[in-house]
């Protein structure tokens, strides 16, 4: 099953703030690229954990939803998610927040999830950077200012040693 980036956005803010890994929005693009090869190649079906598509930027690997959504904390530490606001599509005056409670992902995937997000913890965004700056999705799709699509199967293909 497949979530929304948005939602596995919070549940990886929020895991890194419990552990004190502290995650920068640079960090947290990169982490979400490396969720996304897990899934599609851990995982029994081998479906993407999210739908939404991952484009190369010029630092990398980057989920614009994601980005746009937590661009605010520049290159600091975003911090706990308690809550969040949803706007109605028709009318931007209407919202309402809404209380985060992380049980959108089912446990066998934030397991899976919090897996990858352990095995970076140590790492700096500037590191994550530079390993997916050498890996050929990456590479691959990358053209200056472009924002190409980085590819289910690039991704598949090439954490499946193809």
């Amino acid at each position: 099953m497949s979530y929304n980036v948005l939602d596995v956005c919070r549940h990886v803010i929020n895991y890194s703030n419990e552990h004190d890994y502290g995650i920068s929005n640079l960090k947290l693009q990169k982490v979400l690229y490396f969720i996304q090869a897990y899934f599609l190649t851990k995982t029994k079906d081998h479906t993407p954990c999210f739908d939404e598509k991952i484009e190369a930027w010029d630092f990398g690997p980057v989920v614009p939803e994601a980005y746009h959504e937590y661009k605010q904390y520049g290159s600091g530490d975003i911090p706990t998610i308690e809550s969040y606001i949803i706007f109605d599509e028709n009318d931007i005056w209407n919202s309402k927040r809404i209380e985060f409670e992380d049980t959108t992902i089912a446990d066998e995937d934030k397991t899976l999830i919090d897996k990858v997000i352990d095995k970076f913890a140590d790492y700096s965004a500037t590191d994550l950077v530079s390993l997916t700056h050498r890996q050929s999705p990456w590479i691959d799709a990358y053209a200056p200012y472009q924002n190409n699509e980085i590819t289910i199967n690039a991704i598949r293909e090439y954490f499946n040693g193809g």
